[in-house]
């Protein structure tokens, strides 16, 4: 028997060091690939459990939101001071809501487009219904929200007739400069604020958004002019009555929301006063307070039907000696329960402003105070958007944080 030899074939050991060397190249190249696959799955699968994509999240926050338009430069609740606001940099535009004889719902900051003092003097005007003699039999008397008021009102005009008026400044002590303005803006209907913010949208490469104010809800319902109906009809139109649209509807009042609640998911705001309560809850016999409702318990039943609580600025961070004291738990609060916090009204003017703020002359009112200084003390507080009279000065506080 011849015994079998087995040769071996052998390869010089720099041969097999080589074949390692690039086995070890490949393997860790296809090991970088592996891992950068998996992480892009996990970011595509976050995404997608979170319901997000590559847009933005909107609002951003925090959110400057245009109080009447930029009402500290142009007369307000007109399309020029909405145009204003939005070159300045507002992320949403505010509209309060009236309505008129005819059913449209238009920008105005109360149904009462000039009111009188007792002995005839004007206490207070938004248009220029005073010196038109064709509408003096139009002036009476009105109790709305409980108090008896003396002028013209929205709901007694029709819109032609209503397009006729012009816009004059409501506070021209406090901004004598926006009176060169007056006579030269005409009131604007929801759908004209809707149709601007959607073309500077486009113009602007970003999303401006809209966040109407229902004024006066049980007085309209009262006298068979609901303002809700109309509001969903006008959102429907433009596609906007969901809740990804860019659009928030706000009230002082509960009822109005919560009805709204069961019939759109269109985001809420349900707003706090630091004083009071809903008038529907006095009108009610209901003894709840905005105070109330801005604690725990309260910002609990709100979360029911609304998105965002809308609060006065002074439930946030009230003044203490002419200085901005110790947040509440208002914010920590709403947070928790998921409610956005926007606070109301950020004005740049001595006026309005706490002692801390104001600049010399501090007494005279018309003086702008560091409105960018008490805007940031809000913000570091943590609410997610805030009303400014001046856009400009909101986006600069914004923008200049540190």
């Amino acid at each position: 028997m011849v015994a079998q030899v087995h040769h071996t074939h052998f390869t010089p050991l720099s041969h097999n060091r080589c074949s390692m060397a690039r086995f070890t190249k490949n393997e860790e190249k296809r090991m970088q690939v592996h891992k950068t696959l998996l992480a892009l799955a996990a970011t595509l699968v976050m995404t997608m459990a979170c319901g997000g994509s590559d847009t933005p999240a909107w609002p951003p926050v925090p959110t400057v939101i245009a109080h009447r338009g930029a009402s500290a430069l142009r007369p307000e609740h007109t399309l020029a001071a909405y145009q204003k606001a939005i070159d300045d940099g507002a992320n949403l535009i505010e509209p309060d809501l009236v309505i008129t004889q005819d059913g449209v719902l238009v920008a105005r900051h109360e149904n009462a487009i000039a009111i009188l003092n007792n002995d005839g003097s004007v206490r207070e005007a938004t248009t220029d219904v005073v010196d038109r003699p064709e509408f003096a039999a139009r002036k009476t008397t009105k109790t709305i929200d409980g108090t008896a008021i003396t002028g013209w009102f929205v709901e007694d005009f029709t819109l032609a007739e209503l397009k006729t008026l012009r816009a004059r400044e409501r506070i021209p002590a406090i901004r004598p400069a926006n009176v060169a303005y007056n006579g030269q803006f005409e009131v604007p209907t929801l759908q004209e604020v809707i149709d601007l913010a959607k073309a500077q949208s486009a113009a602007k490469g970003r999303t401006i958004g809209v966040i109407p104010e229902t004024k006066h809800p049980s007085f309209f319902q009262s006298i068979g002019k609901p303002l809700e109906p109309a509001l969903l009809a006008v959102l429907a139109k433009n596609g906007w009555n969901s809740k990804d649209a860019p659009v928030y509807v706000q009230s002082f009042e509960v009822a109005n929301l919560k009805a709204l609640r069961k019939q759109s998911s269109v985001r809420l705001v349900q707003l706090l006063s630091n004083s009071g309560r809903p008038y529907d809850f006095a009108a009610a016999g209901n003894t709840q307070t905005y105070a109330d409702m801005a604690t725990a318990a309260g910002l609990k039943e709100i979360a029911t039907y609304a998105n965002v609580v809308g609060a006065h600025k002074d439930l946030v961070i009230p003044v203490k000696d002419g200085a901005l004291g110790t947040p509440t738990a208002l914010v920590k609060d709403a947070h928790a329960l998921n409610l956005a916090v926007h606070i109301w009204t950020l004005r740049p003017e001595n006026a309005f402003l706490p002692a801390a703020y104001k600049k010399a002359p501090t007494t005279d009112n018309t003086v702008r105070g560091d409105s960018v200084g008490e805007i940031q003390v809000f913000l570091k507080a943590g609410v997610d958007g805030f009303f400014t009279d001046d856009s400009g000065v909101g986006r600069l506080a914004v923008d200049s944080l540190k």
